[in-house]
């Protein structure tokens, strides 16, 4: 089951499966894939999981043991692989608020994400190779991209699983919260991304050209939004 939340411009999707540990299965691909369309039009995009065990614990293997020919495991990486894409260029802003685990194809849909905050007594690793199998989802490549190449290499080759505060220091994980206070603090970090100069910082860091960055500066400049906040700060203290 996926939950969508919208209020103020920020979309919560929730991954709710606590009979597989928040694992996907071909189904949750489809639901997600609605989730996140359903997102369409927030400023910025949150995907979690329900509990505190696992924020994704990888691929539903009871779900997915059907598929046994190479057709069918090509058809079910391409579409997993769509939905993190899909992920990758919502618009806004992406955080990953790691409520627990992410293991696997957990890990691949986390850093699909532009921003990973997770609590403190979470793991995270791309252990697939610990089934014979390796990241199929896109994840290998945005690992590259987060910690390098060497890195990447090690962490998706060896299955090694890092604790949060490691994960940190790799580059991996942006915020690492505790416990008591990761629910308040990914929400809070999240509605003060949901702005109306998301999207257009989200495109300036992901290499908008000078002229579109000048362009979008200024079509937000002339914004009531802009004015709003400049009258509020010419008049404090009046």
């Amino acid at each position: 089951m996926i939950e969508l939340e919208l209020a103020d411009g920020l979309a919560v999707v929730t991954i709710n499966r606590p009979h597989a540990r928040n694992a996907i299965a071909l189904d949750t691909m489809d639901e997600l894939d609605k989730a996140i369309d359903g997102a369409a039009g927030a400023r910025a995009l949150v995907i979690t999981g329900a509990g505190d065990k696992a924020f994704v614990s990888g691929g539903d293997l009871k779900e997915l043991a059907a598929l046994r020919t190479v057709e069918q495991a090509s058809a079910m990486a391409n579409r997993m692989r769509e939905v993190c894409d899909k992920i990758a260029s919502f618009p806004g802003p992406v955080i990953a608020a790691l409520n627990g685990h992410a293991l696997g194809g957990g890990a691949e849909v986390a850093v699909a994400a532009d921003i990973r905050i997770a609590a403190d007594d979470i793991k995270i690793g791309f252990n697939q190779v610990t089934l014979a199998i390796m990241p199929a989802w896109g994840g290998a490549e945005r690992l590259s991209r987060l910690v390098g190449r060497s890195r990447a290499l090690l962490l998706a080759g060896t299955g090694e699983i890092l604790t949060a505060a490691a994960a940190e220091r790799a580059g991996l994980l942006d915020r690492v919260l505790p416990r008591a206070e990761f629910d308040a603090g990914w929400r809070a970090l999240a509605r003060t991304l949901a702005t109306p100069a998301a999207g257009s910082i989200k495109r300036v860091v992901d290499g908008a050209s000078p002229p579109e960055a000048v362009a979008a500066f200024a079509e937000l400049w002339v914004s009531d939004a802009h004015w709003a906040a400049a009258d509020r700060v010419m008049n404090r203290g009046k």
